[in-house]
């Protein structure tokens, strides 16, 4: 069997693709990527289709040994990765935001994180896993999807479903992708009715910080307290993705990917689509604002950030290795004319 050997584990990495969809009702979250657009792009760069269940970095990532004949990987965020091609040999560093080939012995140390709590690695062909629910996502408080239903150990091998990497080039982001800046985005509701008008200003005005209890289910903020108006209790409802609880304490918290189905209190707003995989780059520590939006406005928002992310697939460019040549613009170059001047020039 081909894989990826982890021979040392990172801090929190687990096999997701873009969620488990269809079974709220029935108590399942979605889980999947906290990030869907560093997903999108990594598979891009292996040449994989969006939903491809790949591998989310969260903090540090781990040092994975080639147990095939060659995989093409593809590493999209900020990332400081390098390989290791023998006892003896120091790490030889190699970037990001790119796909890069490797061979069979070869240990990828994919390193930490920097700036950011979650990074992507996806290879080509993706996992051979068997999927739970329709989806490869690791659900981890209930042991579900991915690999084992938790997060990668020493010793676990990711099983590969190519024995060796497709034929084709290596390929580069022509940029970071923008994902926006300023106040998190979001739509009043559904209870905002339940807070009072000074609550709901001290939400939109006052600064927040990400404190340290912020993971894959959700990030509790710290900073003024929200007055409510009819109390924080609700008889429980939906929770959809990026629904901001305030429980009696008055401090919002952020539901993500791993947030339960239900629950019972009330949600002052929820965050727009186009700001969730902000929040979920988010270390401790980090201010953030919230300004209220419209629902036309989150889609319109929602809907150029996927004609942008389209563009970037569009615009990815060969990636030549480091002190090679680039063919590309070599061929580009009027290499016949420069031949006959020189020519000319020696008679």
């Amino acid at each position: 069997m081909s894989g990826l050997k982890v021979v040392r584990a990172g801090l929190f990495d687990t096999v997701q693709d873009l969620g488990r969809t269809g079974y709220m009702a029935l108590g399942m979250p979605t889980a999947g990527a906290m990030d869907r657009i560093g997903l999108t792009l990594a598979n891009a760069l292996a040449g994989n289709p969006a939903n491809t269940a790949g591998l989310e970095i969260g903090v540090m990532g781990p040092d994975l040994l080639v147990e095939a004949e060659s995989v093409r990987l593809a590493l999209v965020g900020p990332l400081s990765p390098s390989l290791i091609e023998g006892d003896d040999a120091p790490p030889r560093p190699i970037d990001s935001d790119r796909s890069h080939l490797l061979k069979r012995g070869q240990v990828l140390r994919v390193g930490m994180v920097e700036g950011s709590s979650t990074a992507y690695l996806a290879v080509a062909g993706g996992f051979d896993i068997q999927p739970f629910m329709g989806s490869l996502s690791t659900y981890a408080r209930a042991g579900i999807g991915g690999l084992k239903g938790r997060k990668l150990a020493v010793d676990d091998v990711l099983p590969l479903k190519l024995d060796s990497a497709p034929a084709g080039e290596e390929r580069k982001l022509g940029g970071p992708f923008d994902y926006g800046s300023g106040p998190i985005r979001v739509i009043w509701g559904p209870q905002d009715d339940y807070f009072s008008e000074a609550g709901r200003q001290t939400f939109v005005s006052a600064e927040y910080k990400v404190s340290k209890e912020a993971d894959r289910m959700g990030i509790r903020f710290e900073g003024p307290a929200i007055e409510h108006s009819k109390g924080a209790d609700i008889i429980s409802d939906g929770i959809g993705p990026g629904a901001i609880q305030v429980p009696g304490a008055g401090l919002p918290i952020v539901l993500l990917a791993d947030r339960q189905t239900v629950g019972g209190y009330s949600k002052i707003a929820t965050v727009a689509s186009v700001d969730l995989p902000r929040l979920g780059r988010l270390l401790p520590g980090r201010i953030v604002r919230f300004t209220a939006i419209t629902v036309d406005e989150a889609e319109s928002l929602r809907r150029e950030q996927e004609a942008r992310l389209q563009r970037a697939i569009a615009g990815l460019q060969v990636a030549r290795p480091a002190g090679g040549i680039d063919l590309t613009r070599l061929y580009e170059e009027n290499l016949i004319d420069g031949i006959v001047y020189e020519r000319e020039a020696v008679r």
